[in-house]
């Protein structure tokens, strides 16, 4: 290990480690979520609606990691979203298709891997374009992170199955 540098990540996350991460994760959220006097509650939703783009990376299950270039499509009506992320290199494609609704800070809805025929349930919670969902199906479990600052994104995906993560930055 270089001096003042830490090891690097293995791209094989135990399930105990991506619990801990999403726990850890659900605090950061929650103590952004701590709404300020006199604020309005931007909803989970906002600053997302549009089109996105950007690049990143996406490890797998035999340790490989591939770049990708990845497109977001964010239709918002009020408490209401649908998202379509398509990303892809020369070896790899996934496709995220999601419609969820909004009760508060709690979010639901469904979701689907468009070039893997899987689909499943949907369920966390977010504001003002931060949300922290974790997607489920039989035999599989994500956690999905989005990130909102401005015109800038970031989107983590950490999964128990063949696509182990995903790392994803984009822009509009």
């Amino acid at each position: 290990m270089a001096a003042g540098r830490p090891p690097a990540c293995s791209a094989n996350h135990s399930p105990l480690t991506l619990a801990r991460r999403l726990t850890a994760a659900a605090v950061v959220l929650a103590a952004g979520m701590t709404a300020s006097p006199g604020r309005a509650d931007p909803g989970p939703f906002s600053g997302l609606a549009g089109i996105w783009g950007g690049s990143g990376t996406v490890a797998l299950e035999d340790g490989s990691v591939e770049r990708i270039r990845c497109r977001a499509s964010y239709g918002v009506s009020g408490a209401r979203m649908t998202l379509v992320l398509t990303c892809a290199s020369d070896a790899y494609k996934f496709g995220l298709q999601a419609d969820m609704v909004a009760e508060g800070p709690a979010i639901s809805g469904t979701w689907s891997e468009t070039s893997r025929g899987v689909s499943g349930v949907l369920e966390g919670s977010g504001r003002g374009g931060n949300l922290l969902l974790v997607a489920t199906t039989a035999g599989f479990k994500a956690g999905i992170a989005l990130a909102t600052r401005g015109n800038k994104q970031s989107v983590s995906i950490e999964a128990d199955s063949q696509f182990r993560a995903a790392k994803i930055a984009l822009s509009r």
